[in-house]
């Protein structure tokens, strides 16, 4: 076997590290589960570490395998930068591009992409707005954003607002790593309603949760709200409760290094969905179109 790996194979385990599953991970990718898991096992022989635990849920990274996909993203920015250095701007686009976004769009999703239409559009003056969904959506509607990156499946379809998707996150169960739940085959929403559950707020998860809480005539035991992603992990982590959240926010370890396990569940738990926003009536501006087409291509690669 080669001594270096190739970024193929890297792309492999970061699909199975970020999807959870080597099936959804081949699904991902478009390429075989026999090749996802070659190429997996691959890596770790050449490394001398084990960077998943194999368990009846799926794929969970160790504390390594954690390192490990840290250090993988590093080397896909680079290559992007590399890349993306010697090409010629498409377009000799300037001027101003007001963006809009909400709180977790700009912790968990956003940086990669604004970092590459800076790199691309040096001439363009960004001007970065974080605020509530409603006022995102007013915003568009009355010409004081140029665009907005909201939790497009919270956006009601009578807004004036034209949408394109650019992420689908799956929402999952999370749990300490010894909860008795992961001693179970199978895991629903009436399995959890005496587990003390643990309620985010930001950007609307809250009524989000209870929305599809209410069809089942269950609901969560809510024993603490917060609009902390982080105080969320941490409390699962160390066993306080557990919560419903999307794969976009997940990470394996609490900041005090105590791992947290996702867990799919039974029930359908809808998808939550980012994606680019802009005010039907009036015309992309040439900024506005240049952000639009890299993010929609970003997509697609």
């Amino acid at each position: 076997m080669s001594r270096d790996p190739s970024l193929r194979k890297l792309r492999y385990f970061q699909a199975v590290a970020e999807s959870g599953t080597v099936t959804q991970a081949a699904i991902d990718l478009n390429v075989s589960q026999s090749s996802i898991t070659t190429g997996v096992r691959e890596i770790e022989e050449q490394l001398g570490v084990a960077l998943f635990q194999r368990t009846s849920q799926g794929m969970q990274l160790t504390h390594q395998g954690s390192r490990f996909l840290n250090q993988v993203r590093h080397v896909f920015q680079a290559v992007d930068e590399a890349f993306e250095g010697r090409q010629e701007n498409p377009t000799s686009v300037s001027g101003r591009l007001d963006l809009a976004m909400s709180y977790t769009v700009a912790g968990y999703f956003l940086p990669p992409l604004l970092a590459r239409f800076q790199r691309r559009y040096p001439g363009v003056e960004l001007c970065l707005h974080e605020v509530p969904r409603p006022a995102i959506l007013q915003g568009l509607q009355s010409g004081a954003y140029d665009l907005g990156i909201v939790l497009t499946s919270n956006v009601d379809h009578s807004s004036r607002v034209e949408r394109l998707p650019l992420l689908h996150s799956r929402r999952r169960l999370w749990v300490s790593s010894h909860h008795p739940l992961l001693a179970r085959e199978r895991v629903g929403l009436r399995d959890l309603v005496d587990e003390p559950y643990i309620m985010l707020t930001v950007d609307e998860a809250d009524q989000t949760a209870l929305r599809y809480w209410a069809p089942t005539g269950l609901s969560p035991d809510v024993r603490f709200r917060t609009s902390s992603v982080e105080a969320v992990r941490s409390m699962v982590a160390n066993g306080t409760g557990i919560s419903i959240l999307s794969d976009m926010v997940y990470r394996p370890w609490s900041l005090e290094g105590r791992r947290i396990v996702h867990i799919d569940l039974d029930d359908p738990i809808p998808t939550m969905e980012i994606g680019l926003a802009w005010g039907r009536e009036a015309p992309l501006s040439a900024t506005a179109r240049a952000f639009h087409d890299l993010a929609q291509a970003t997509v697609h690669e």
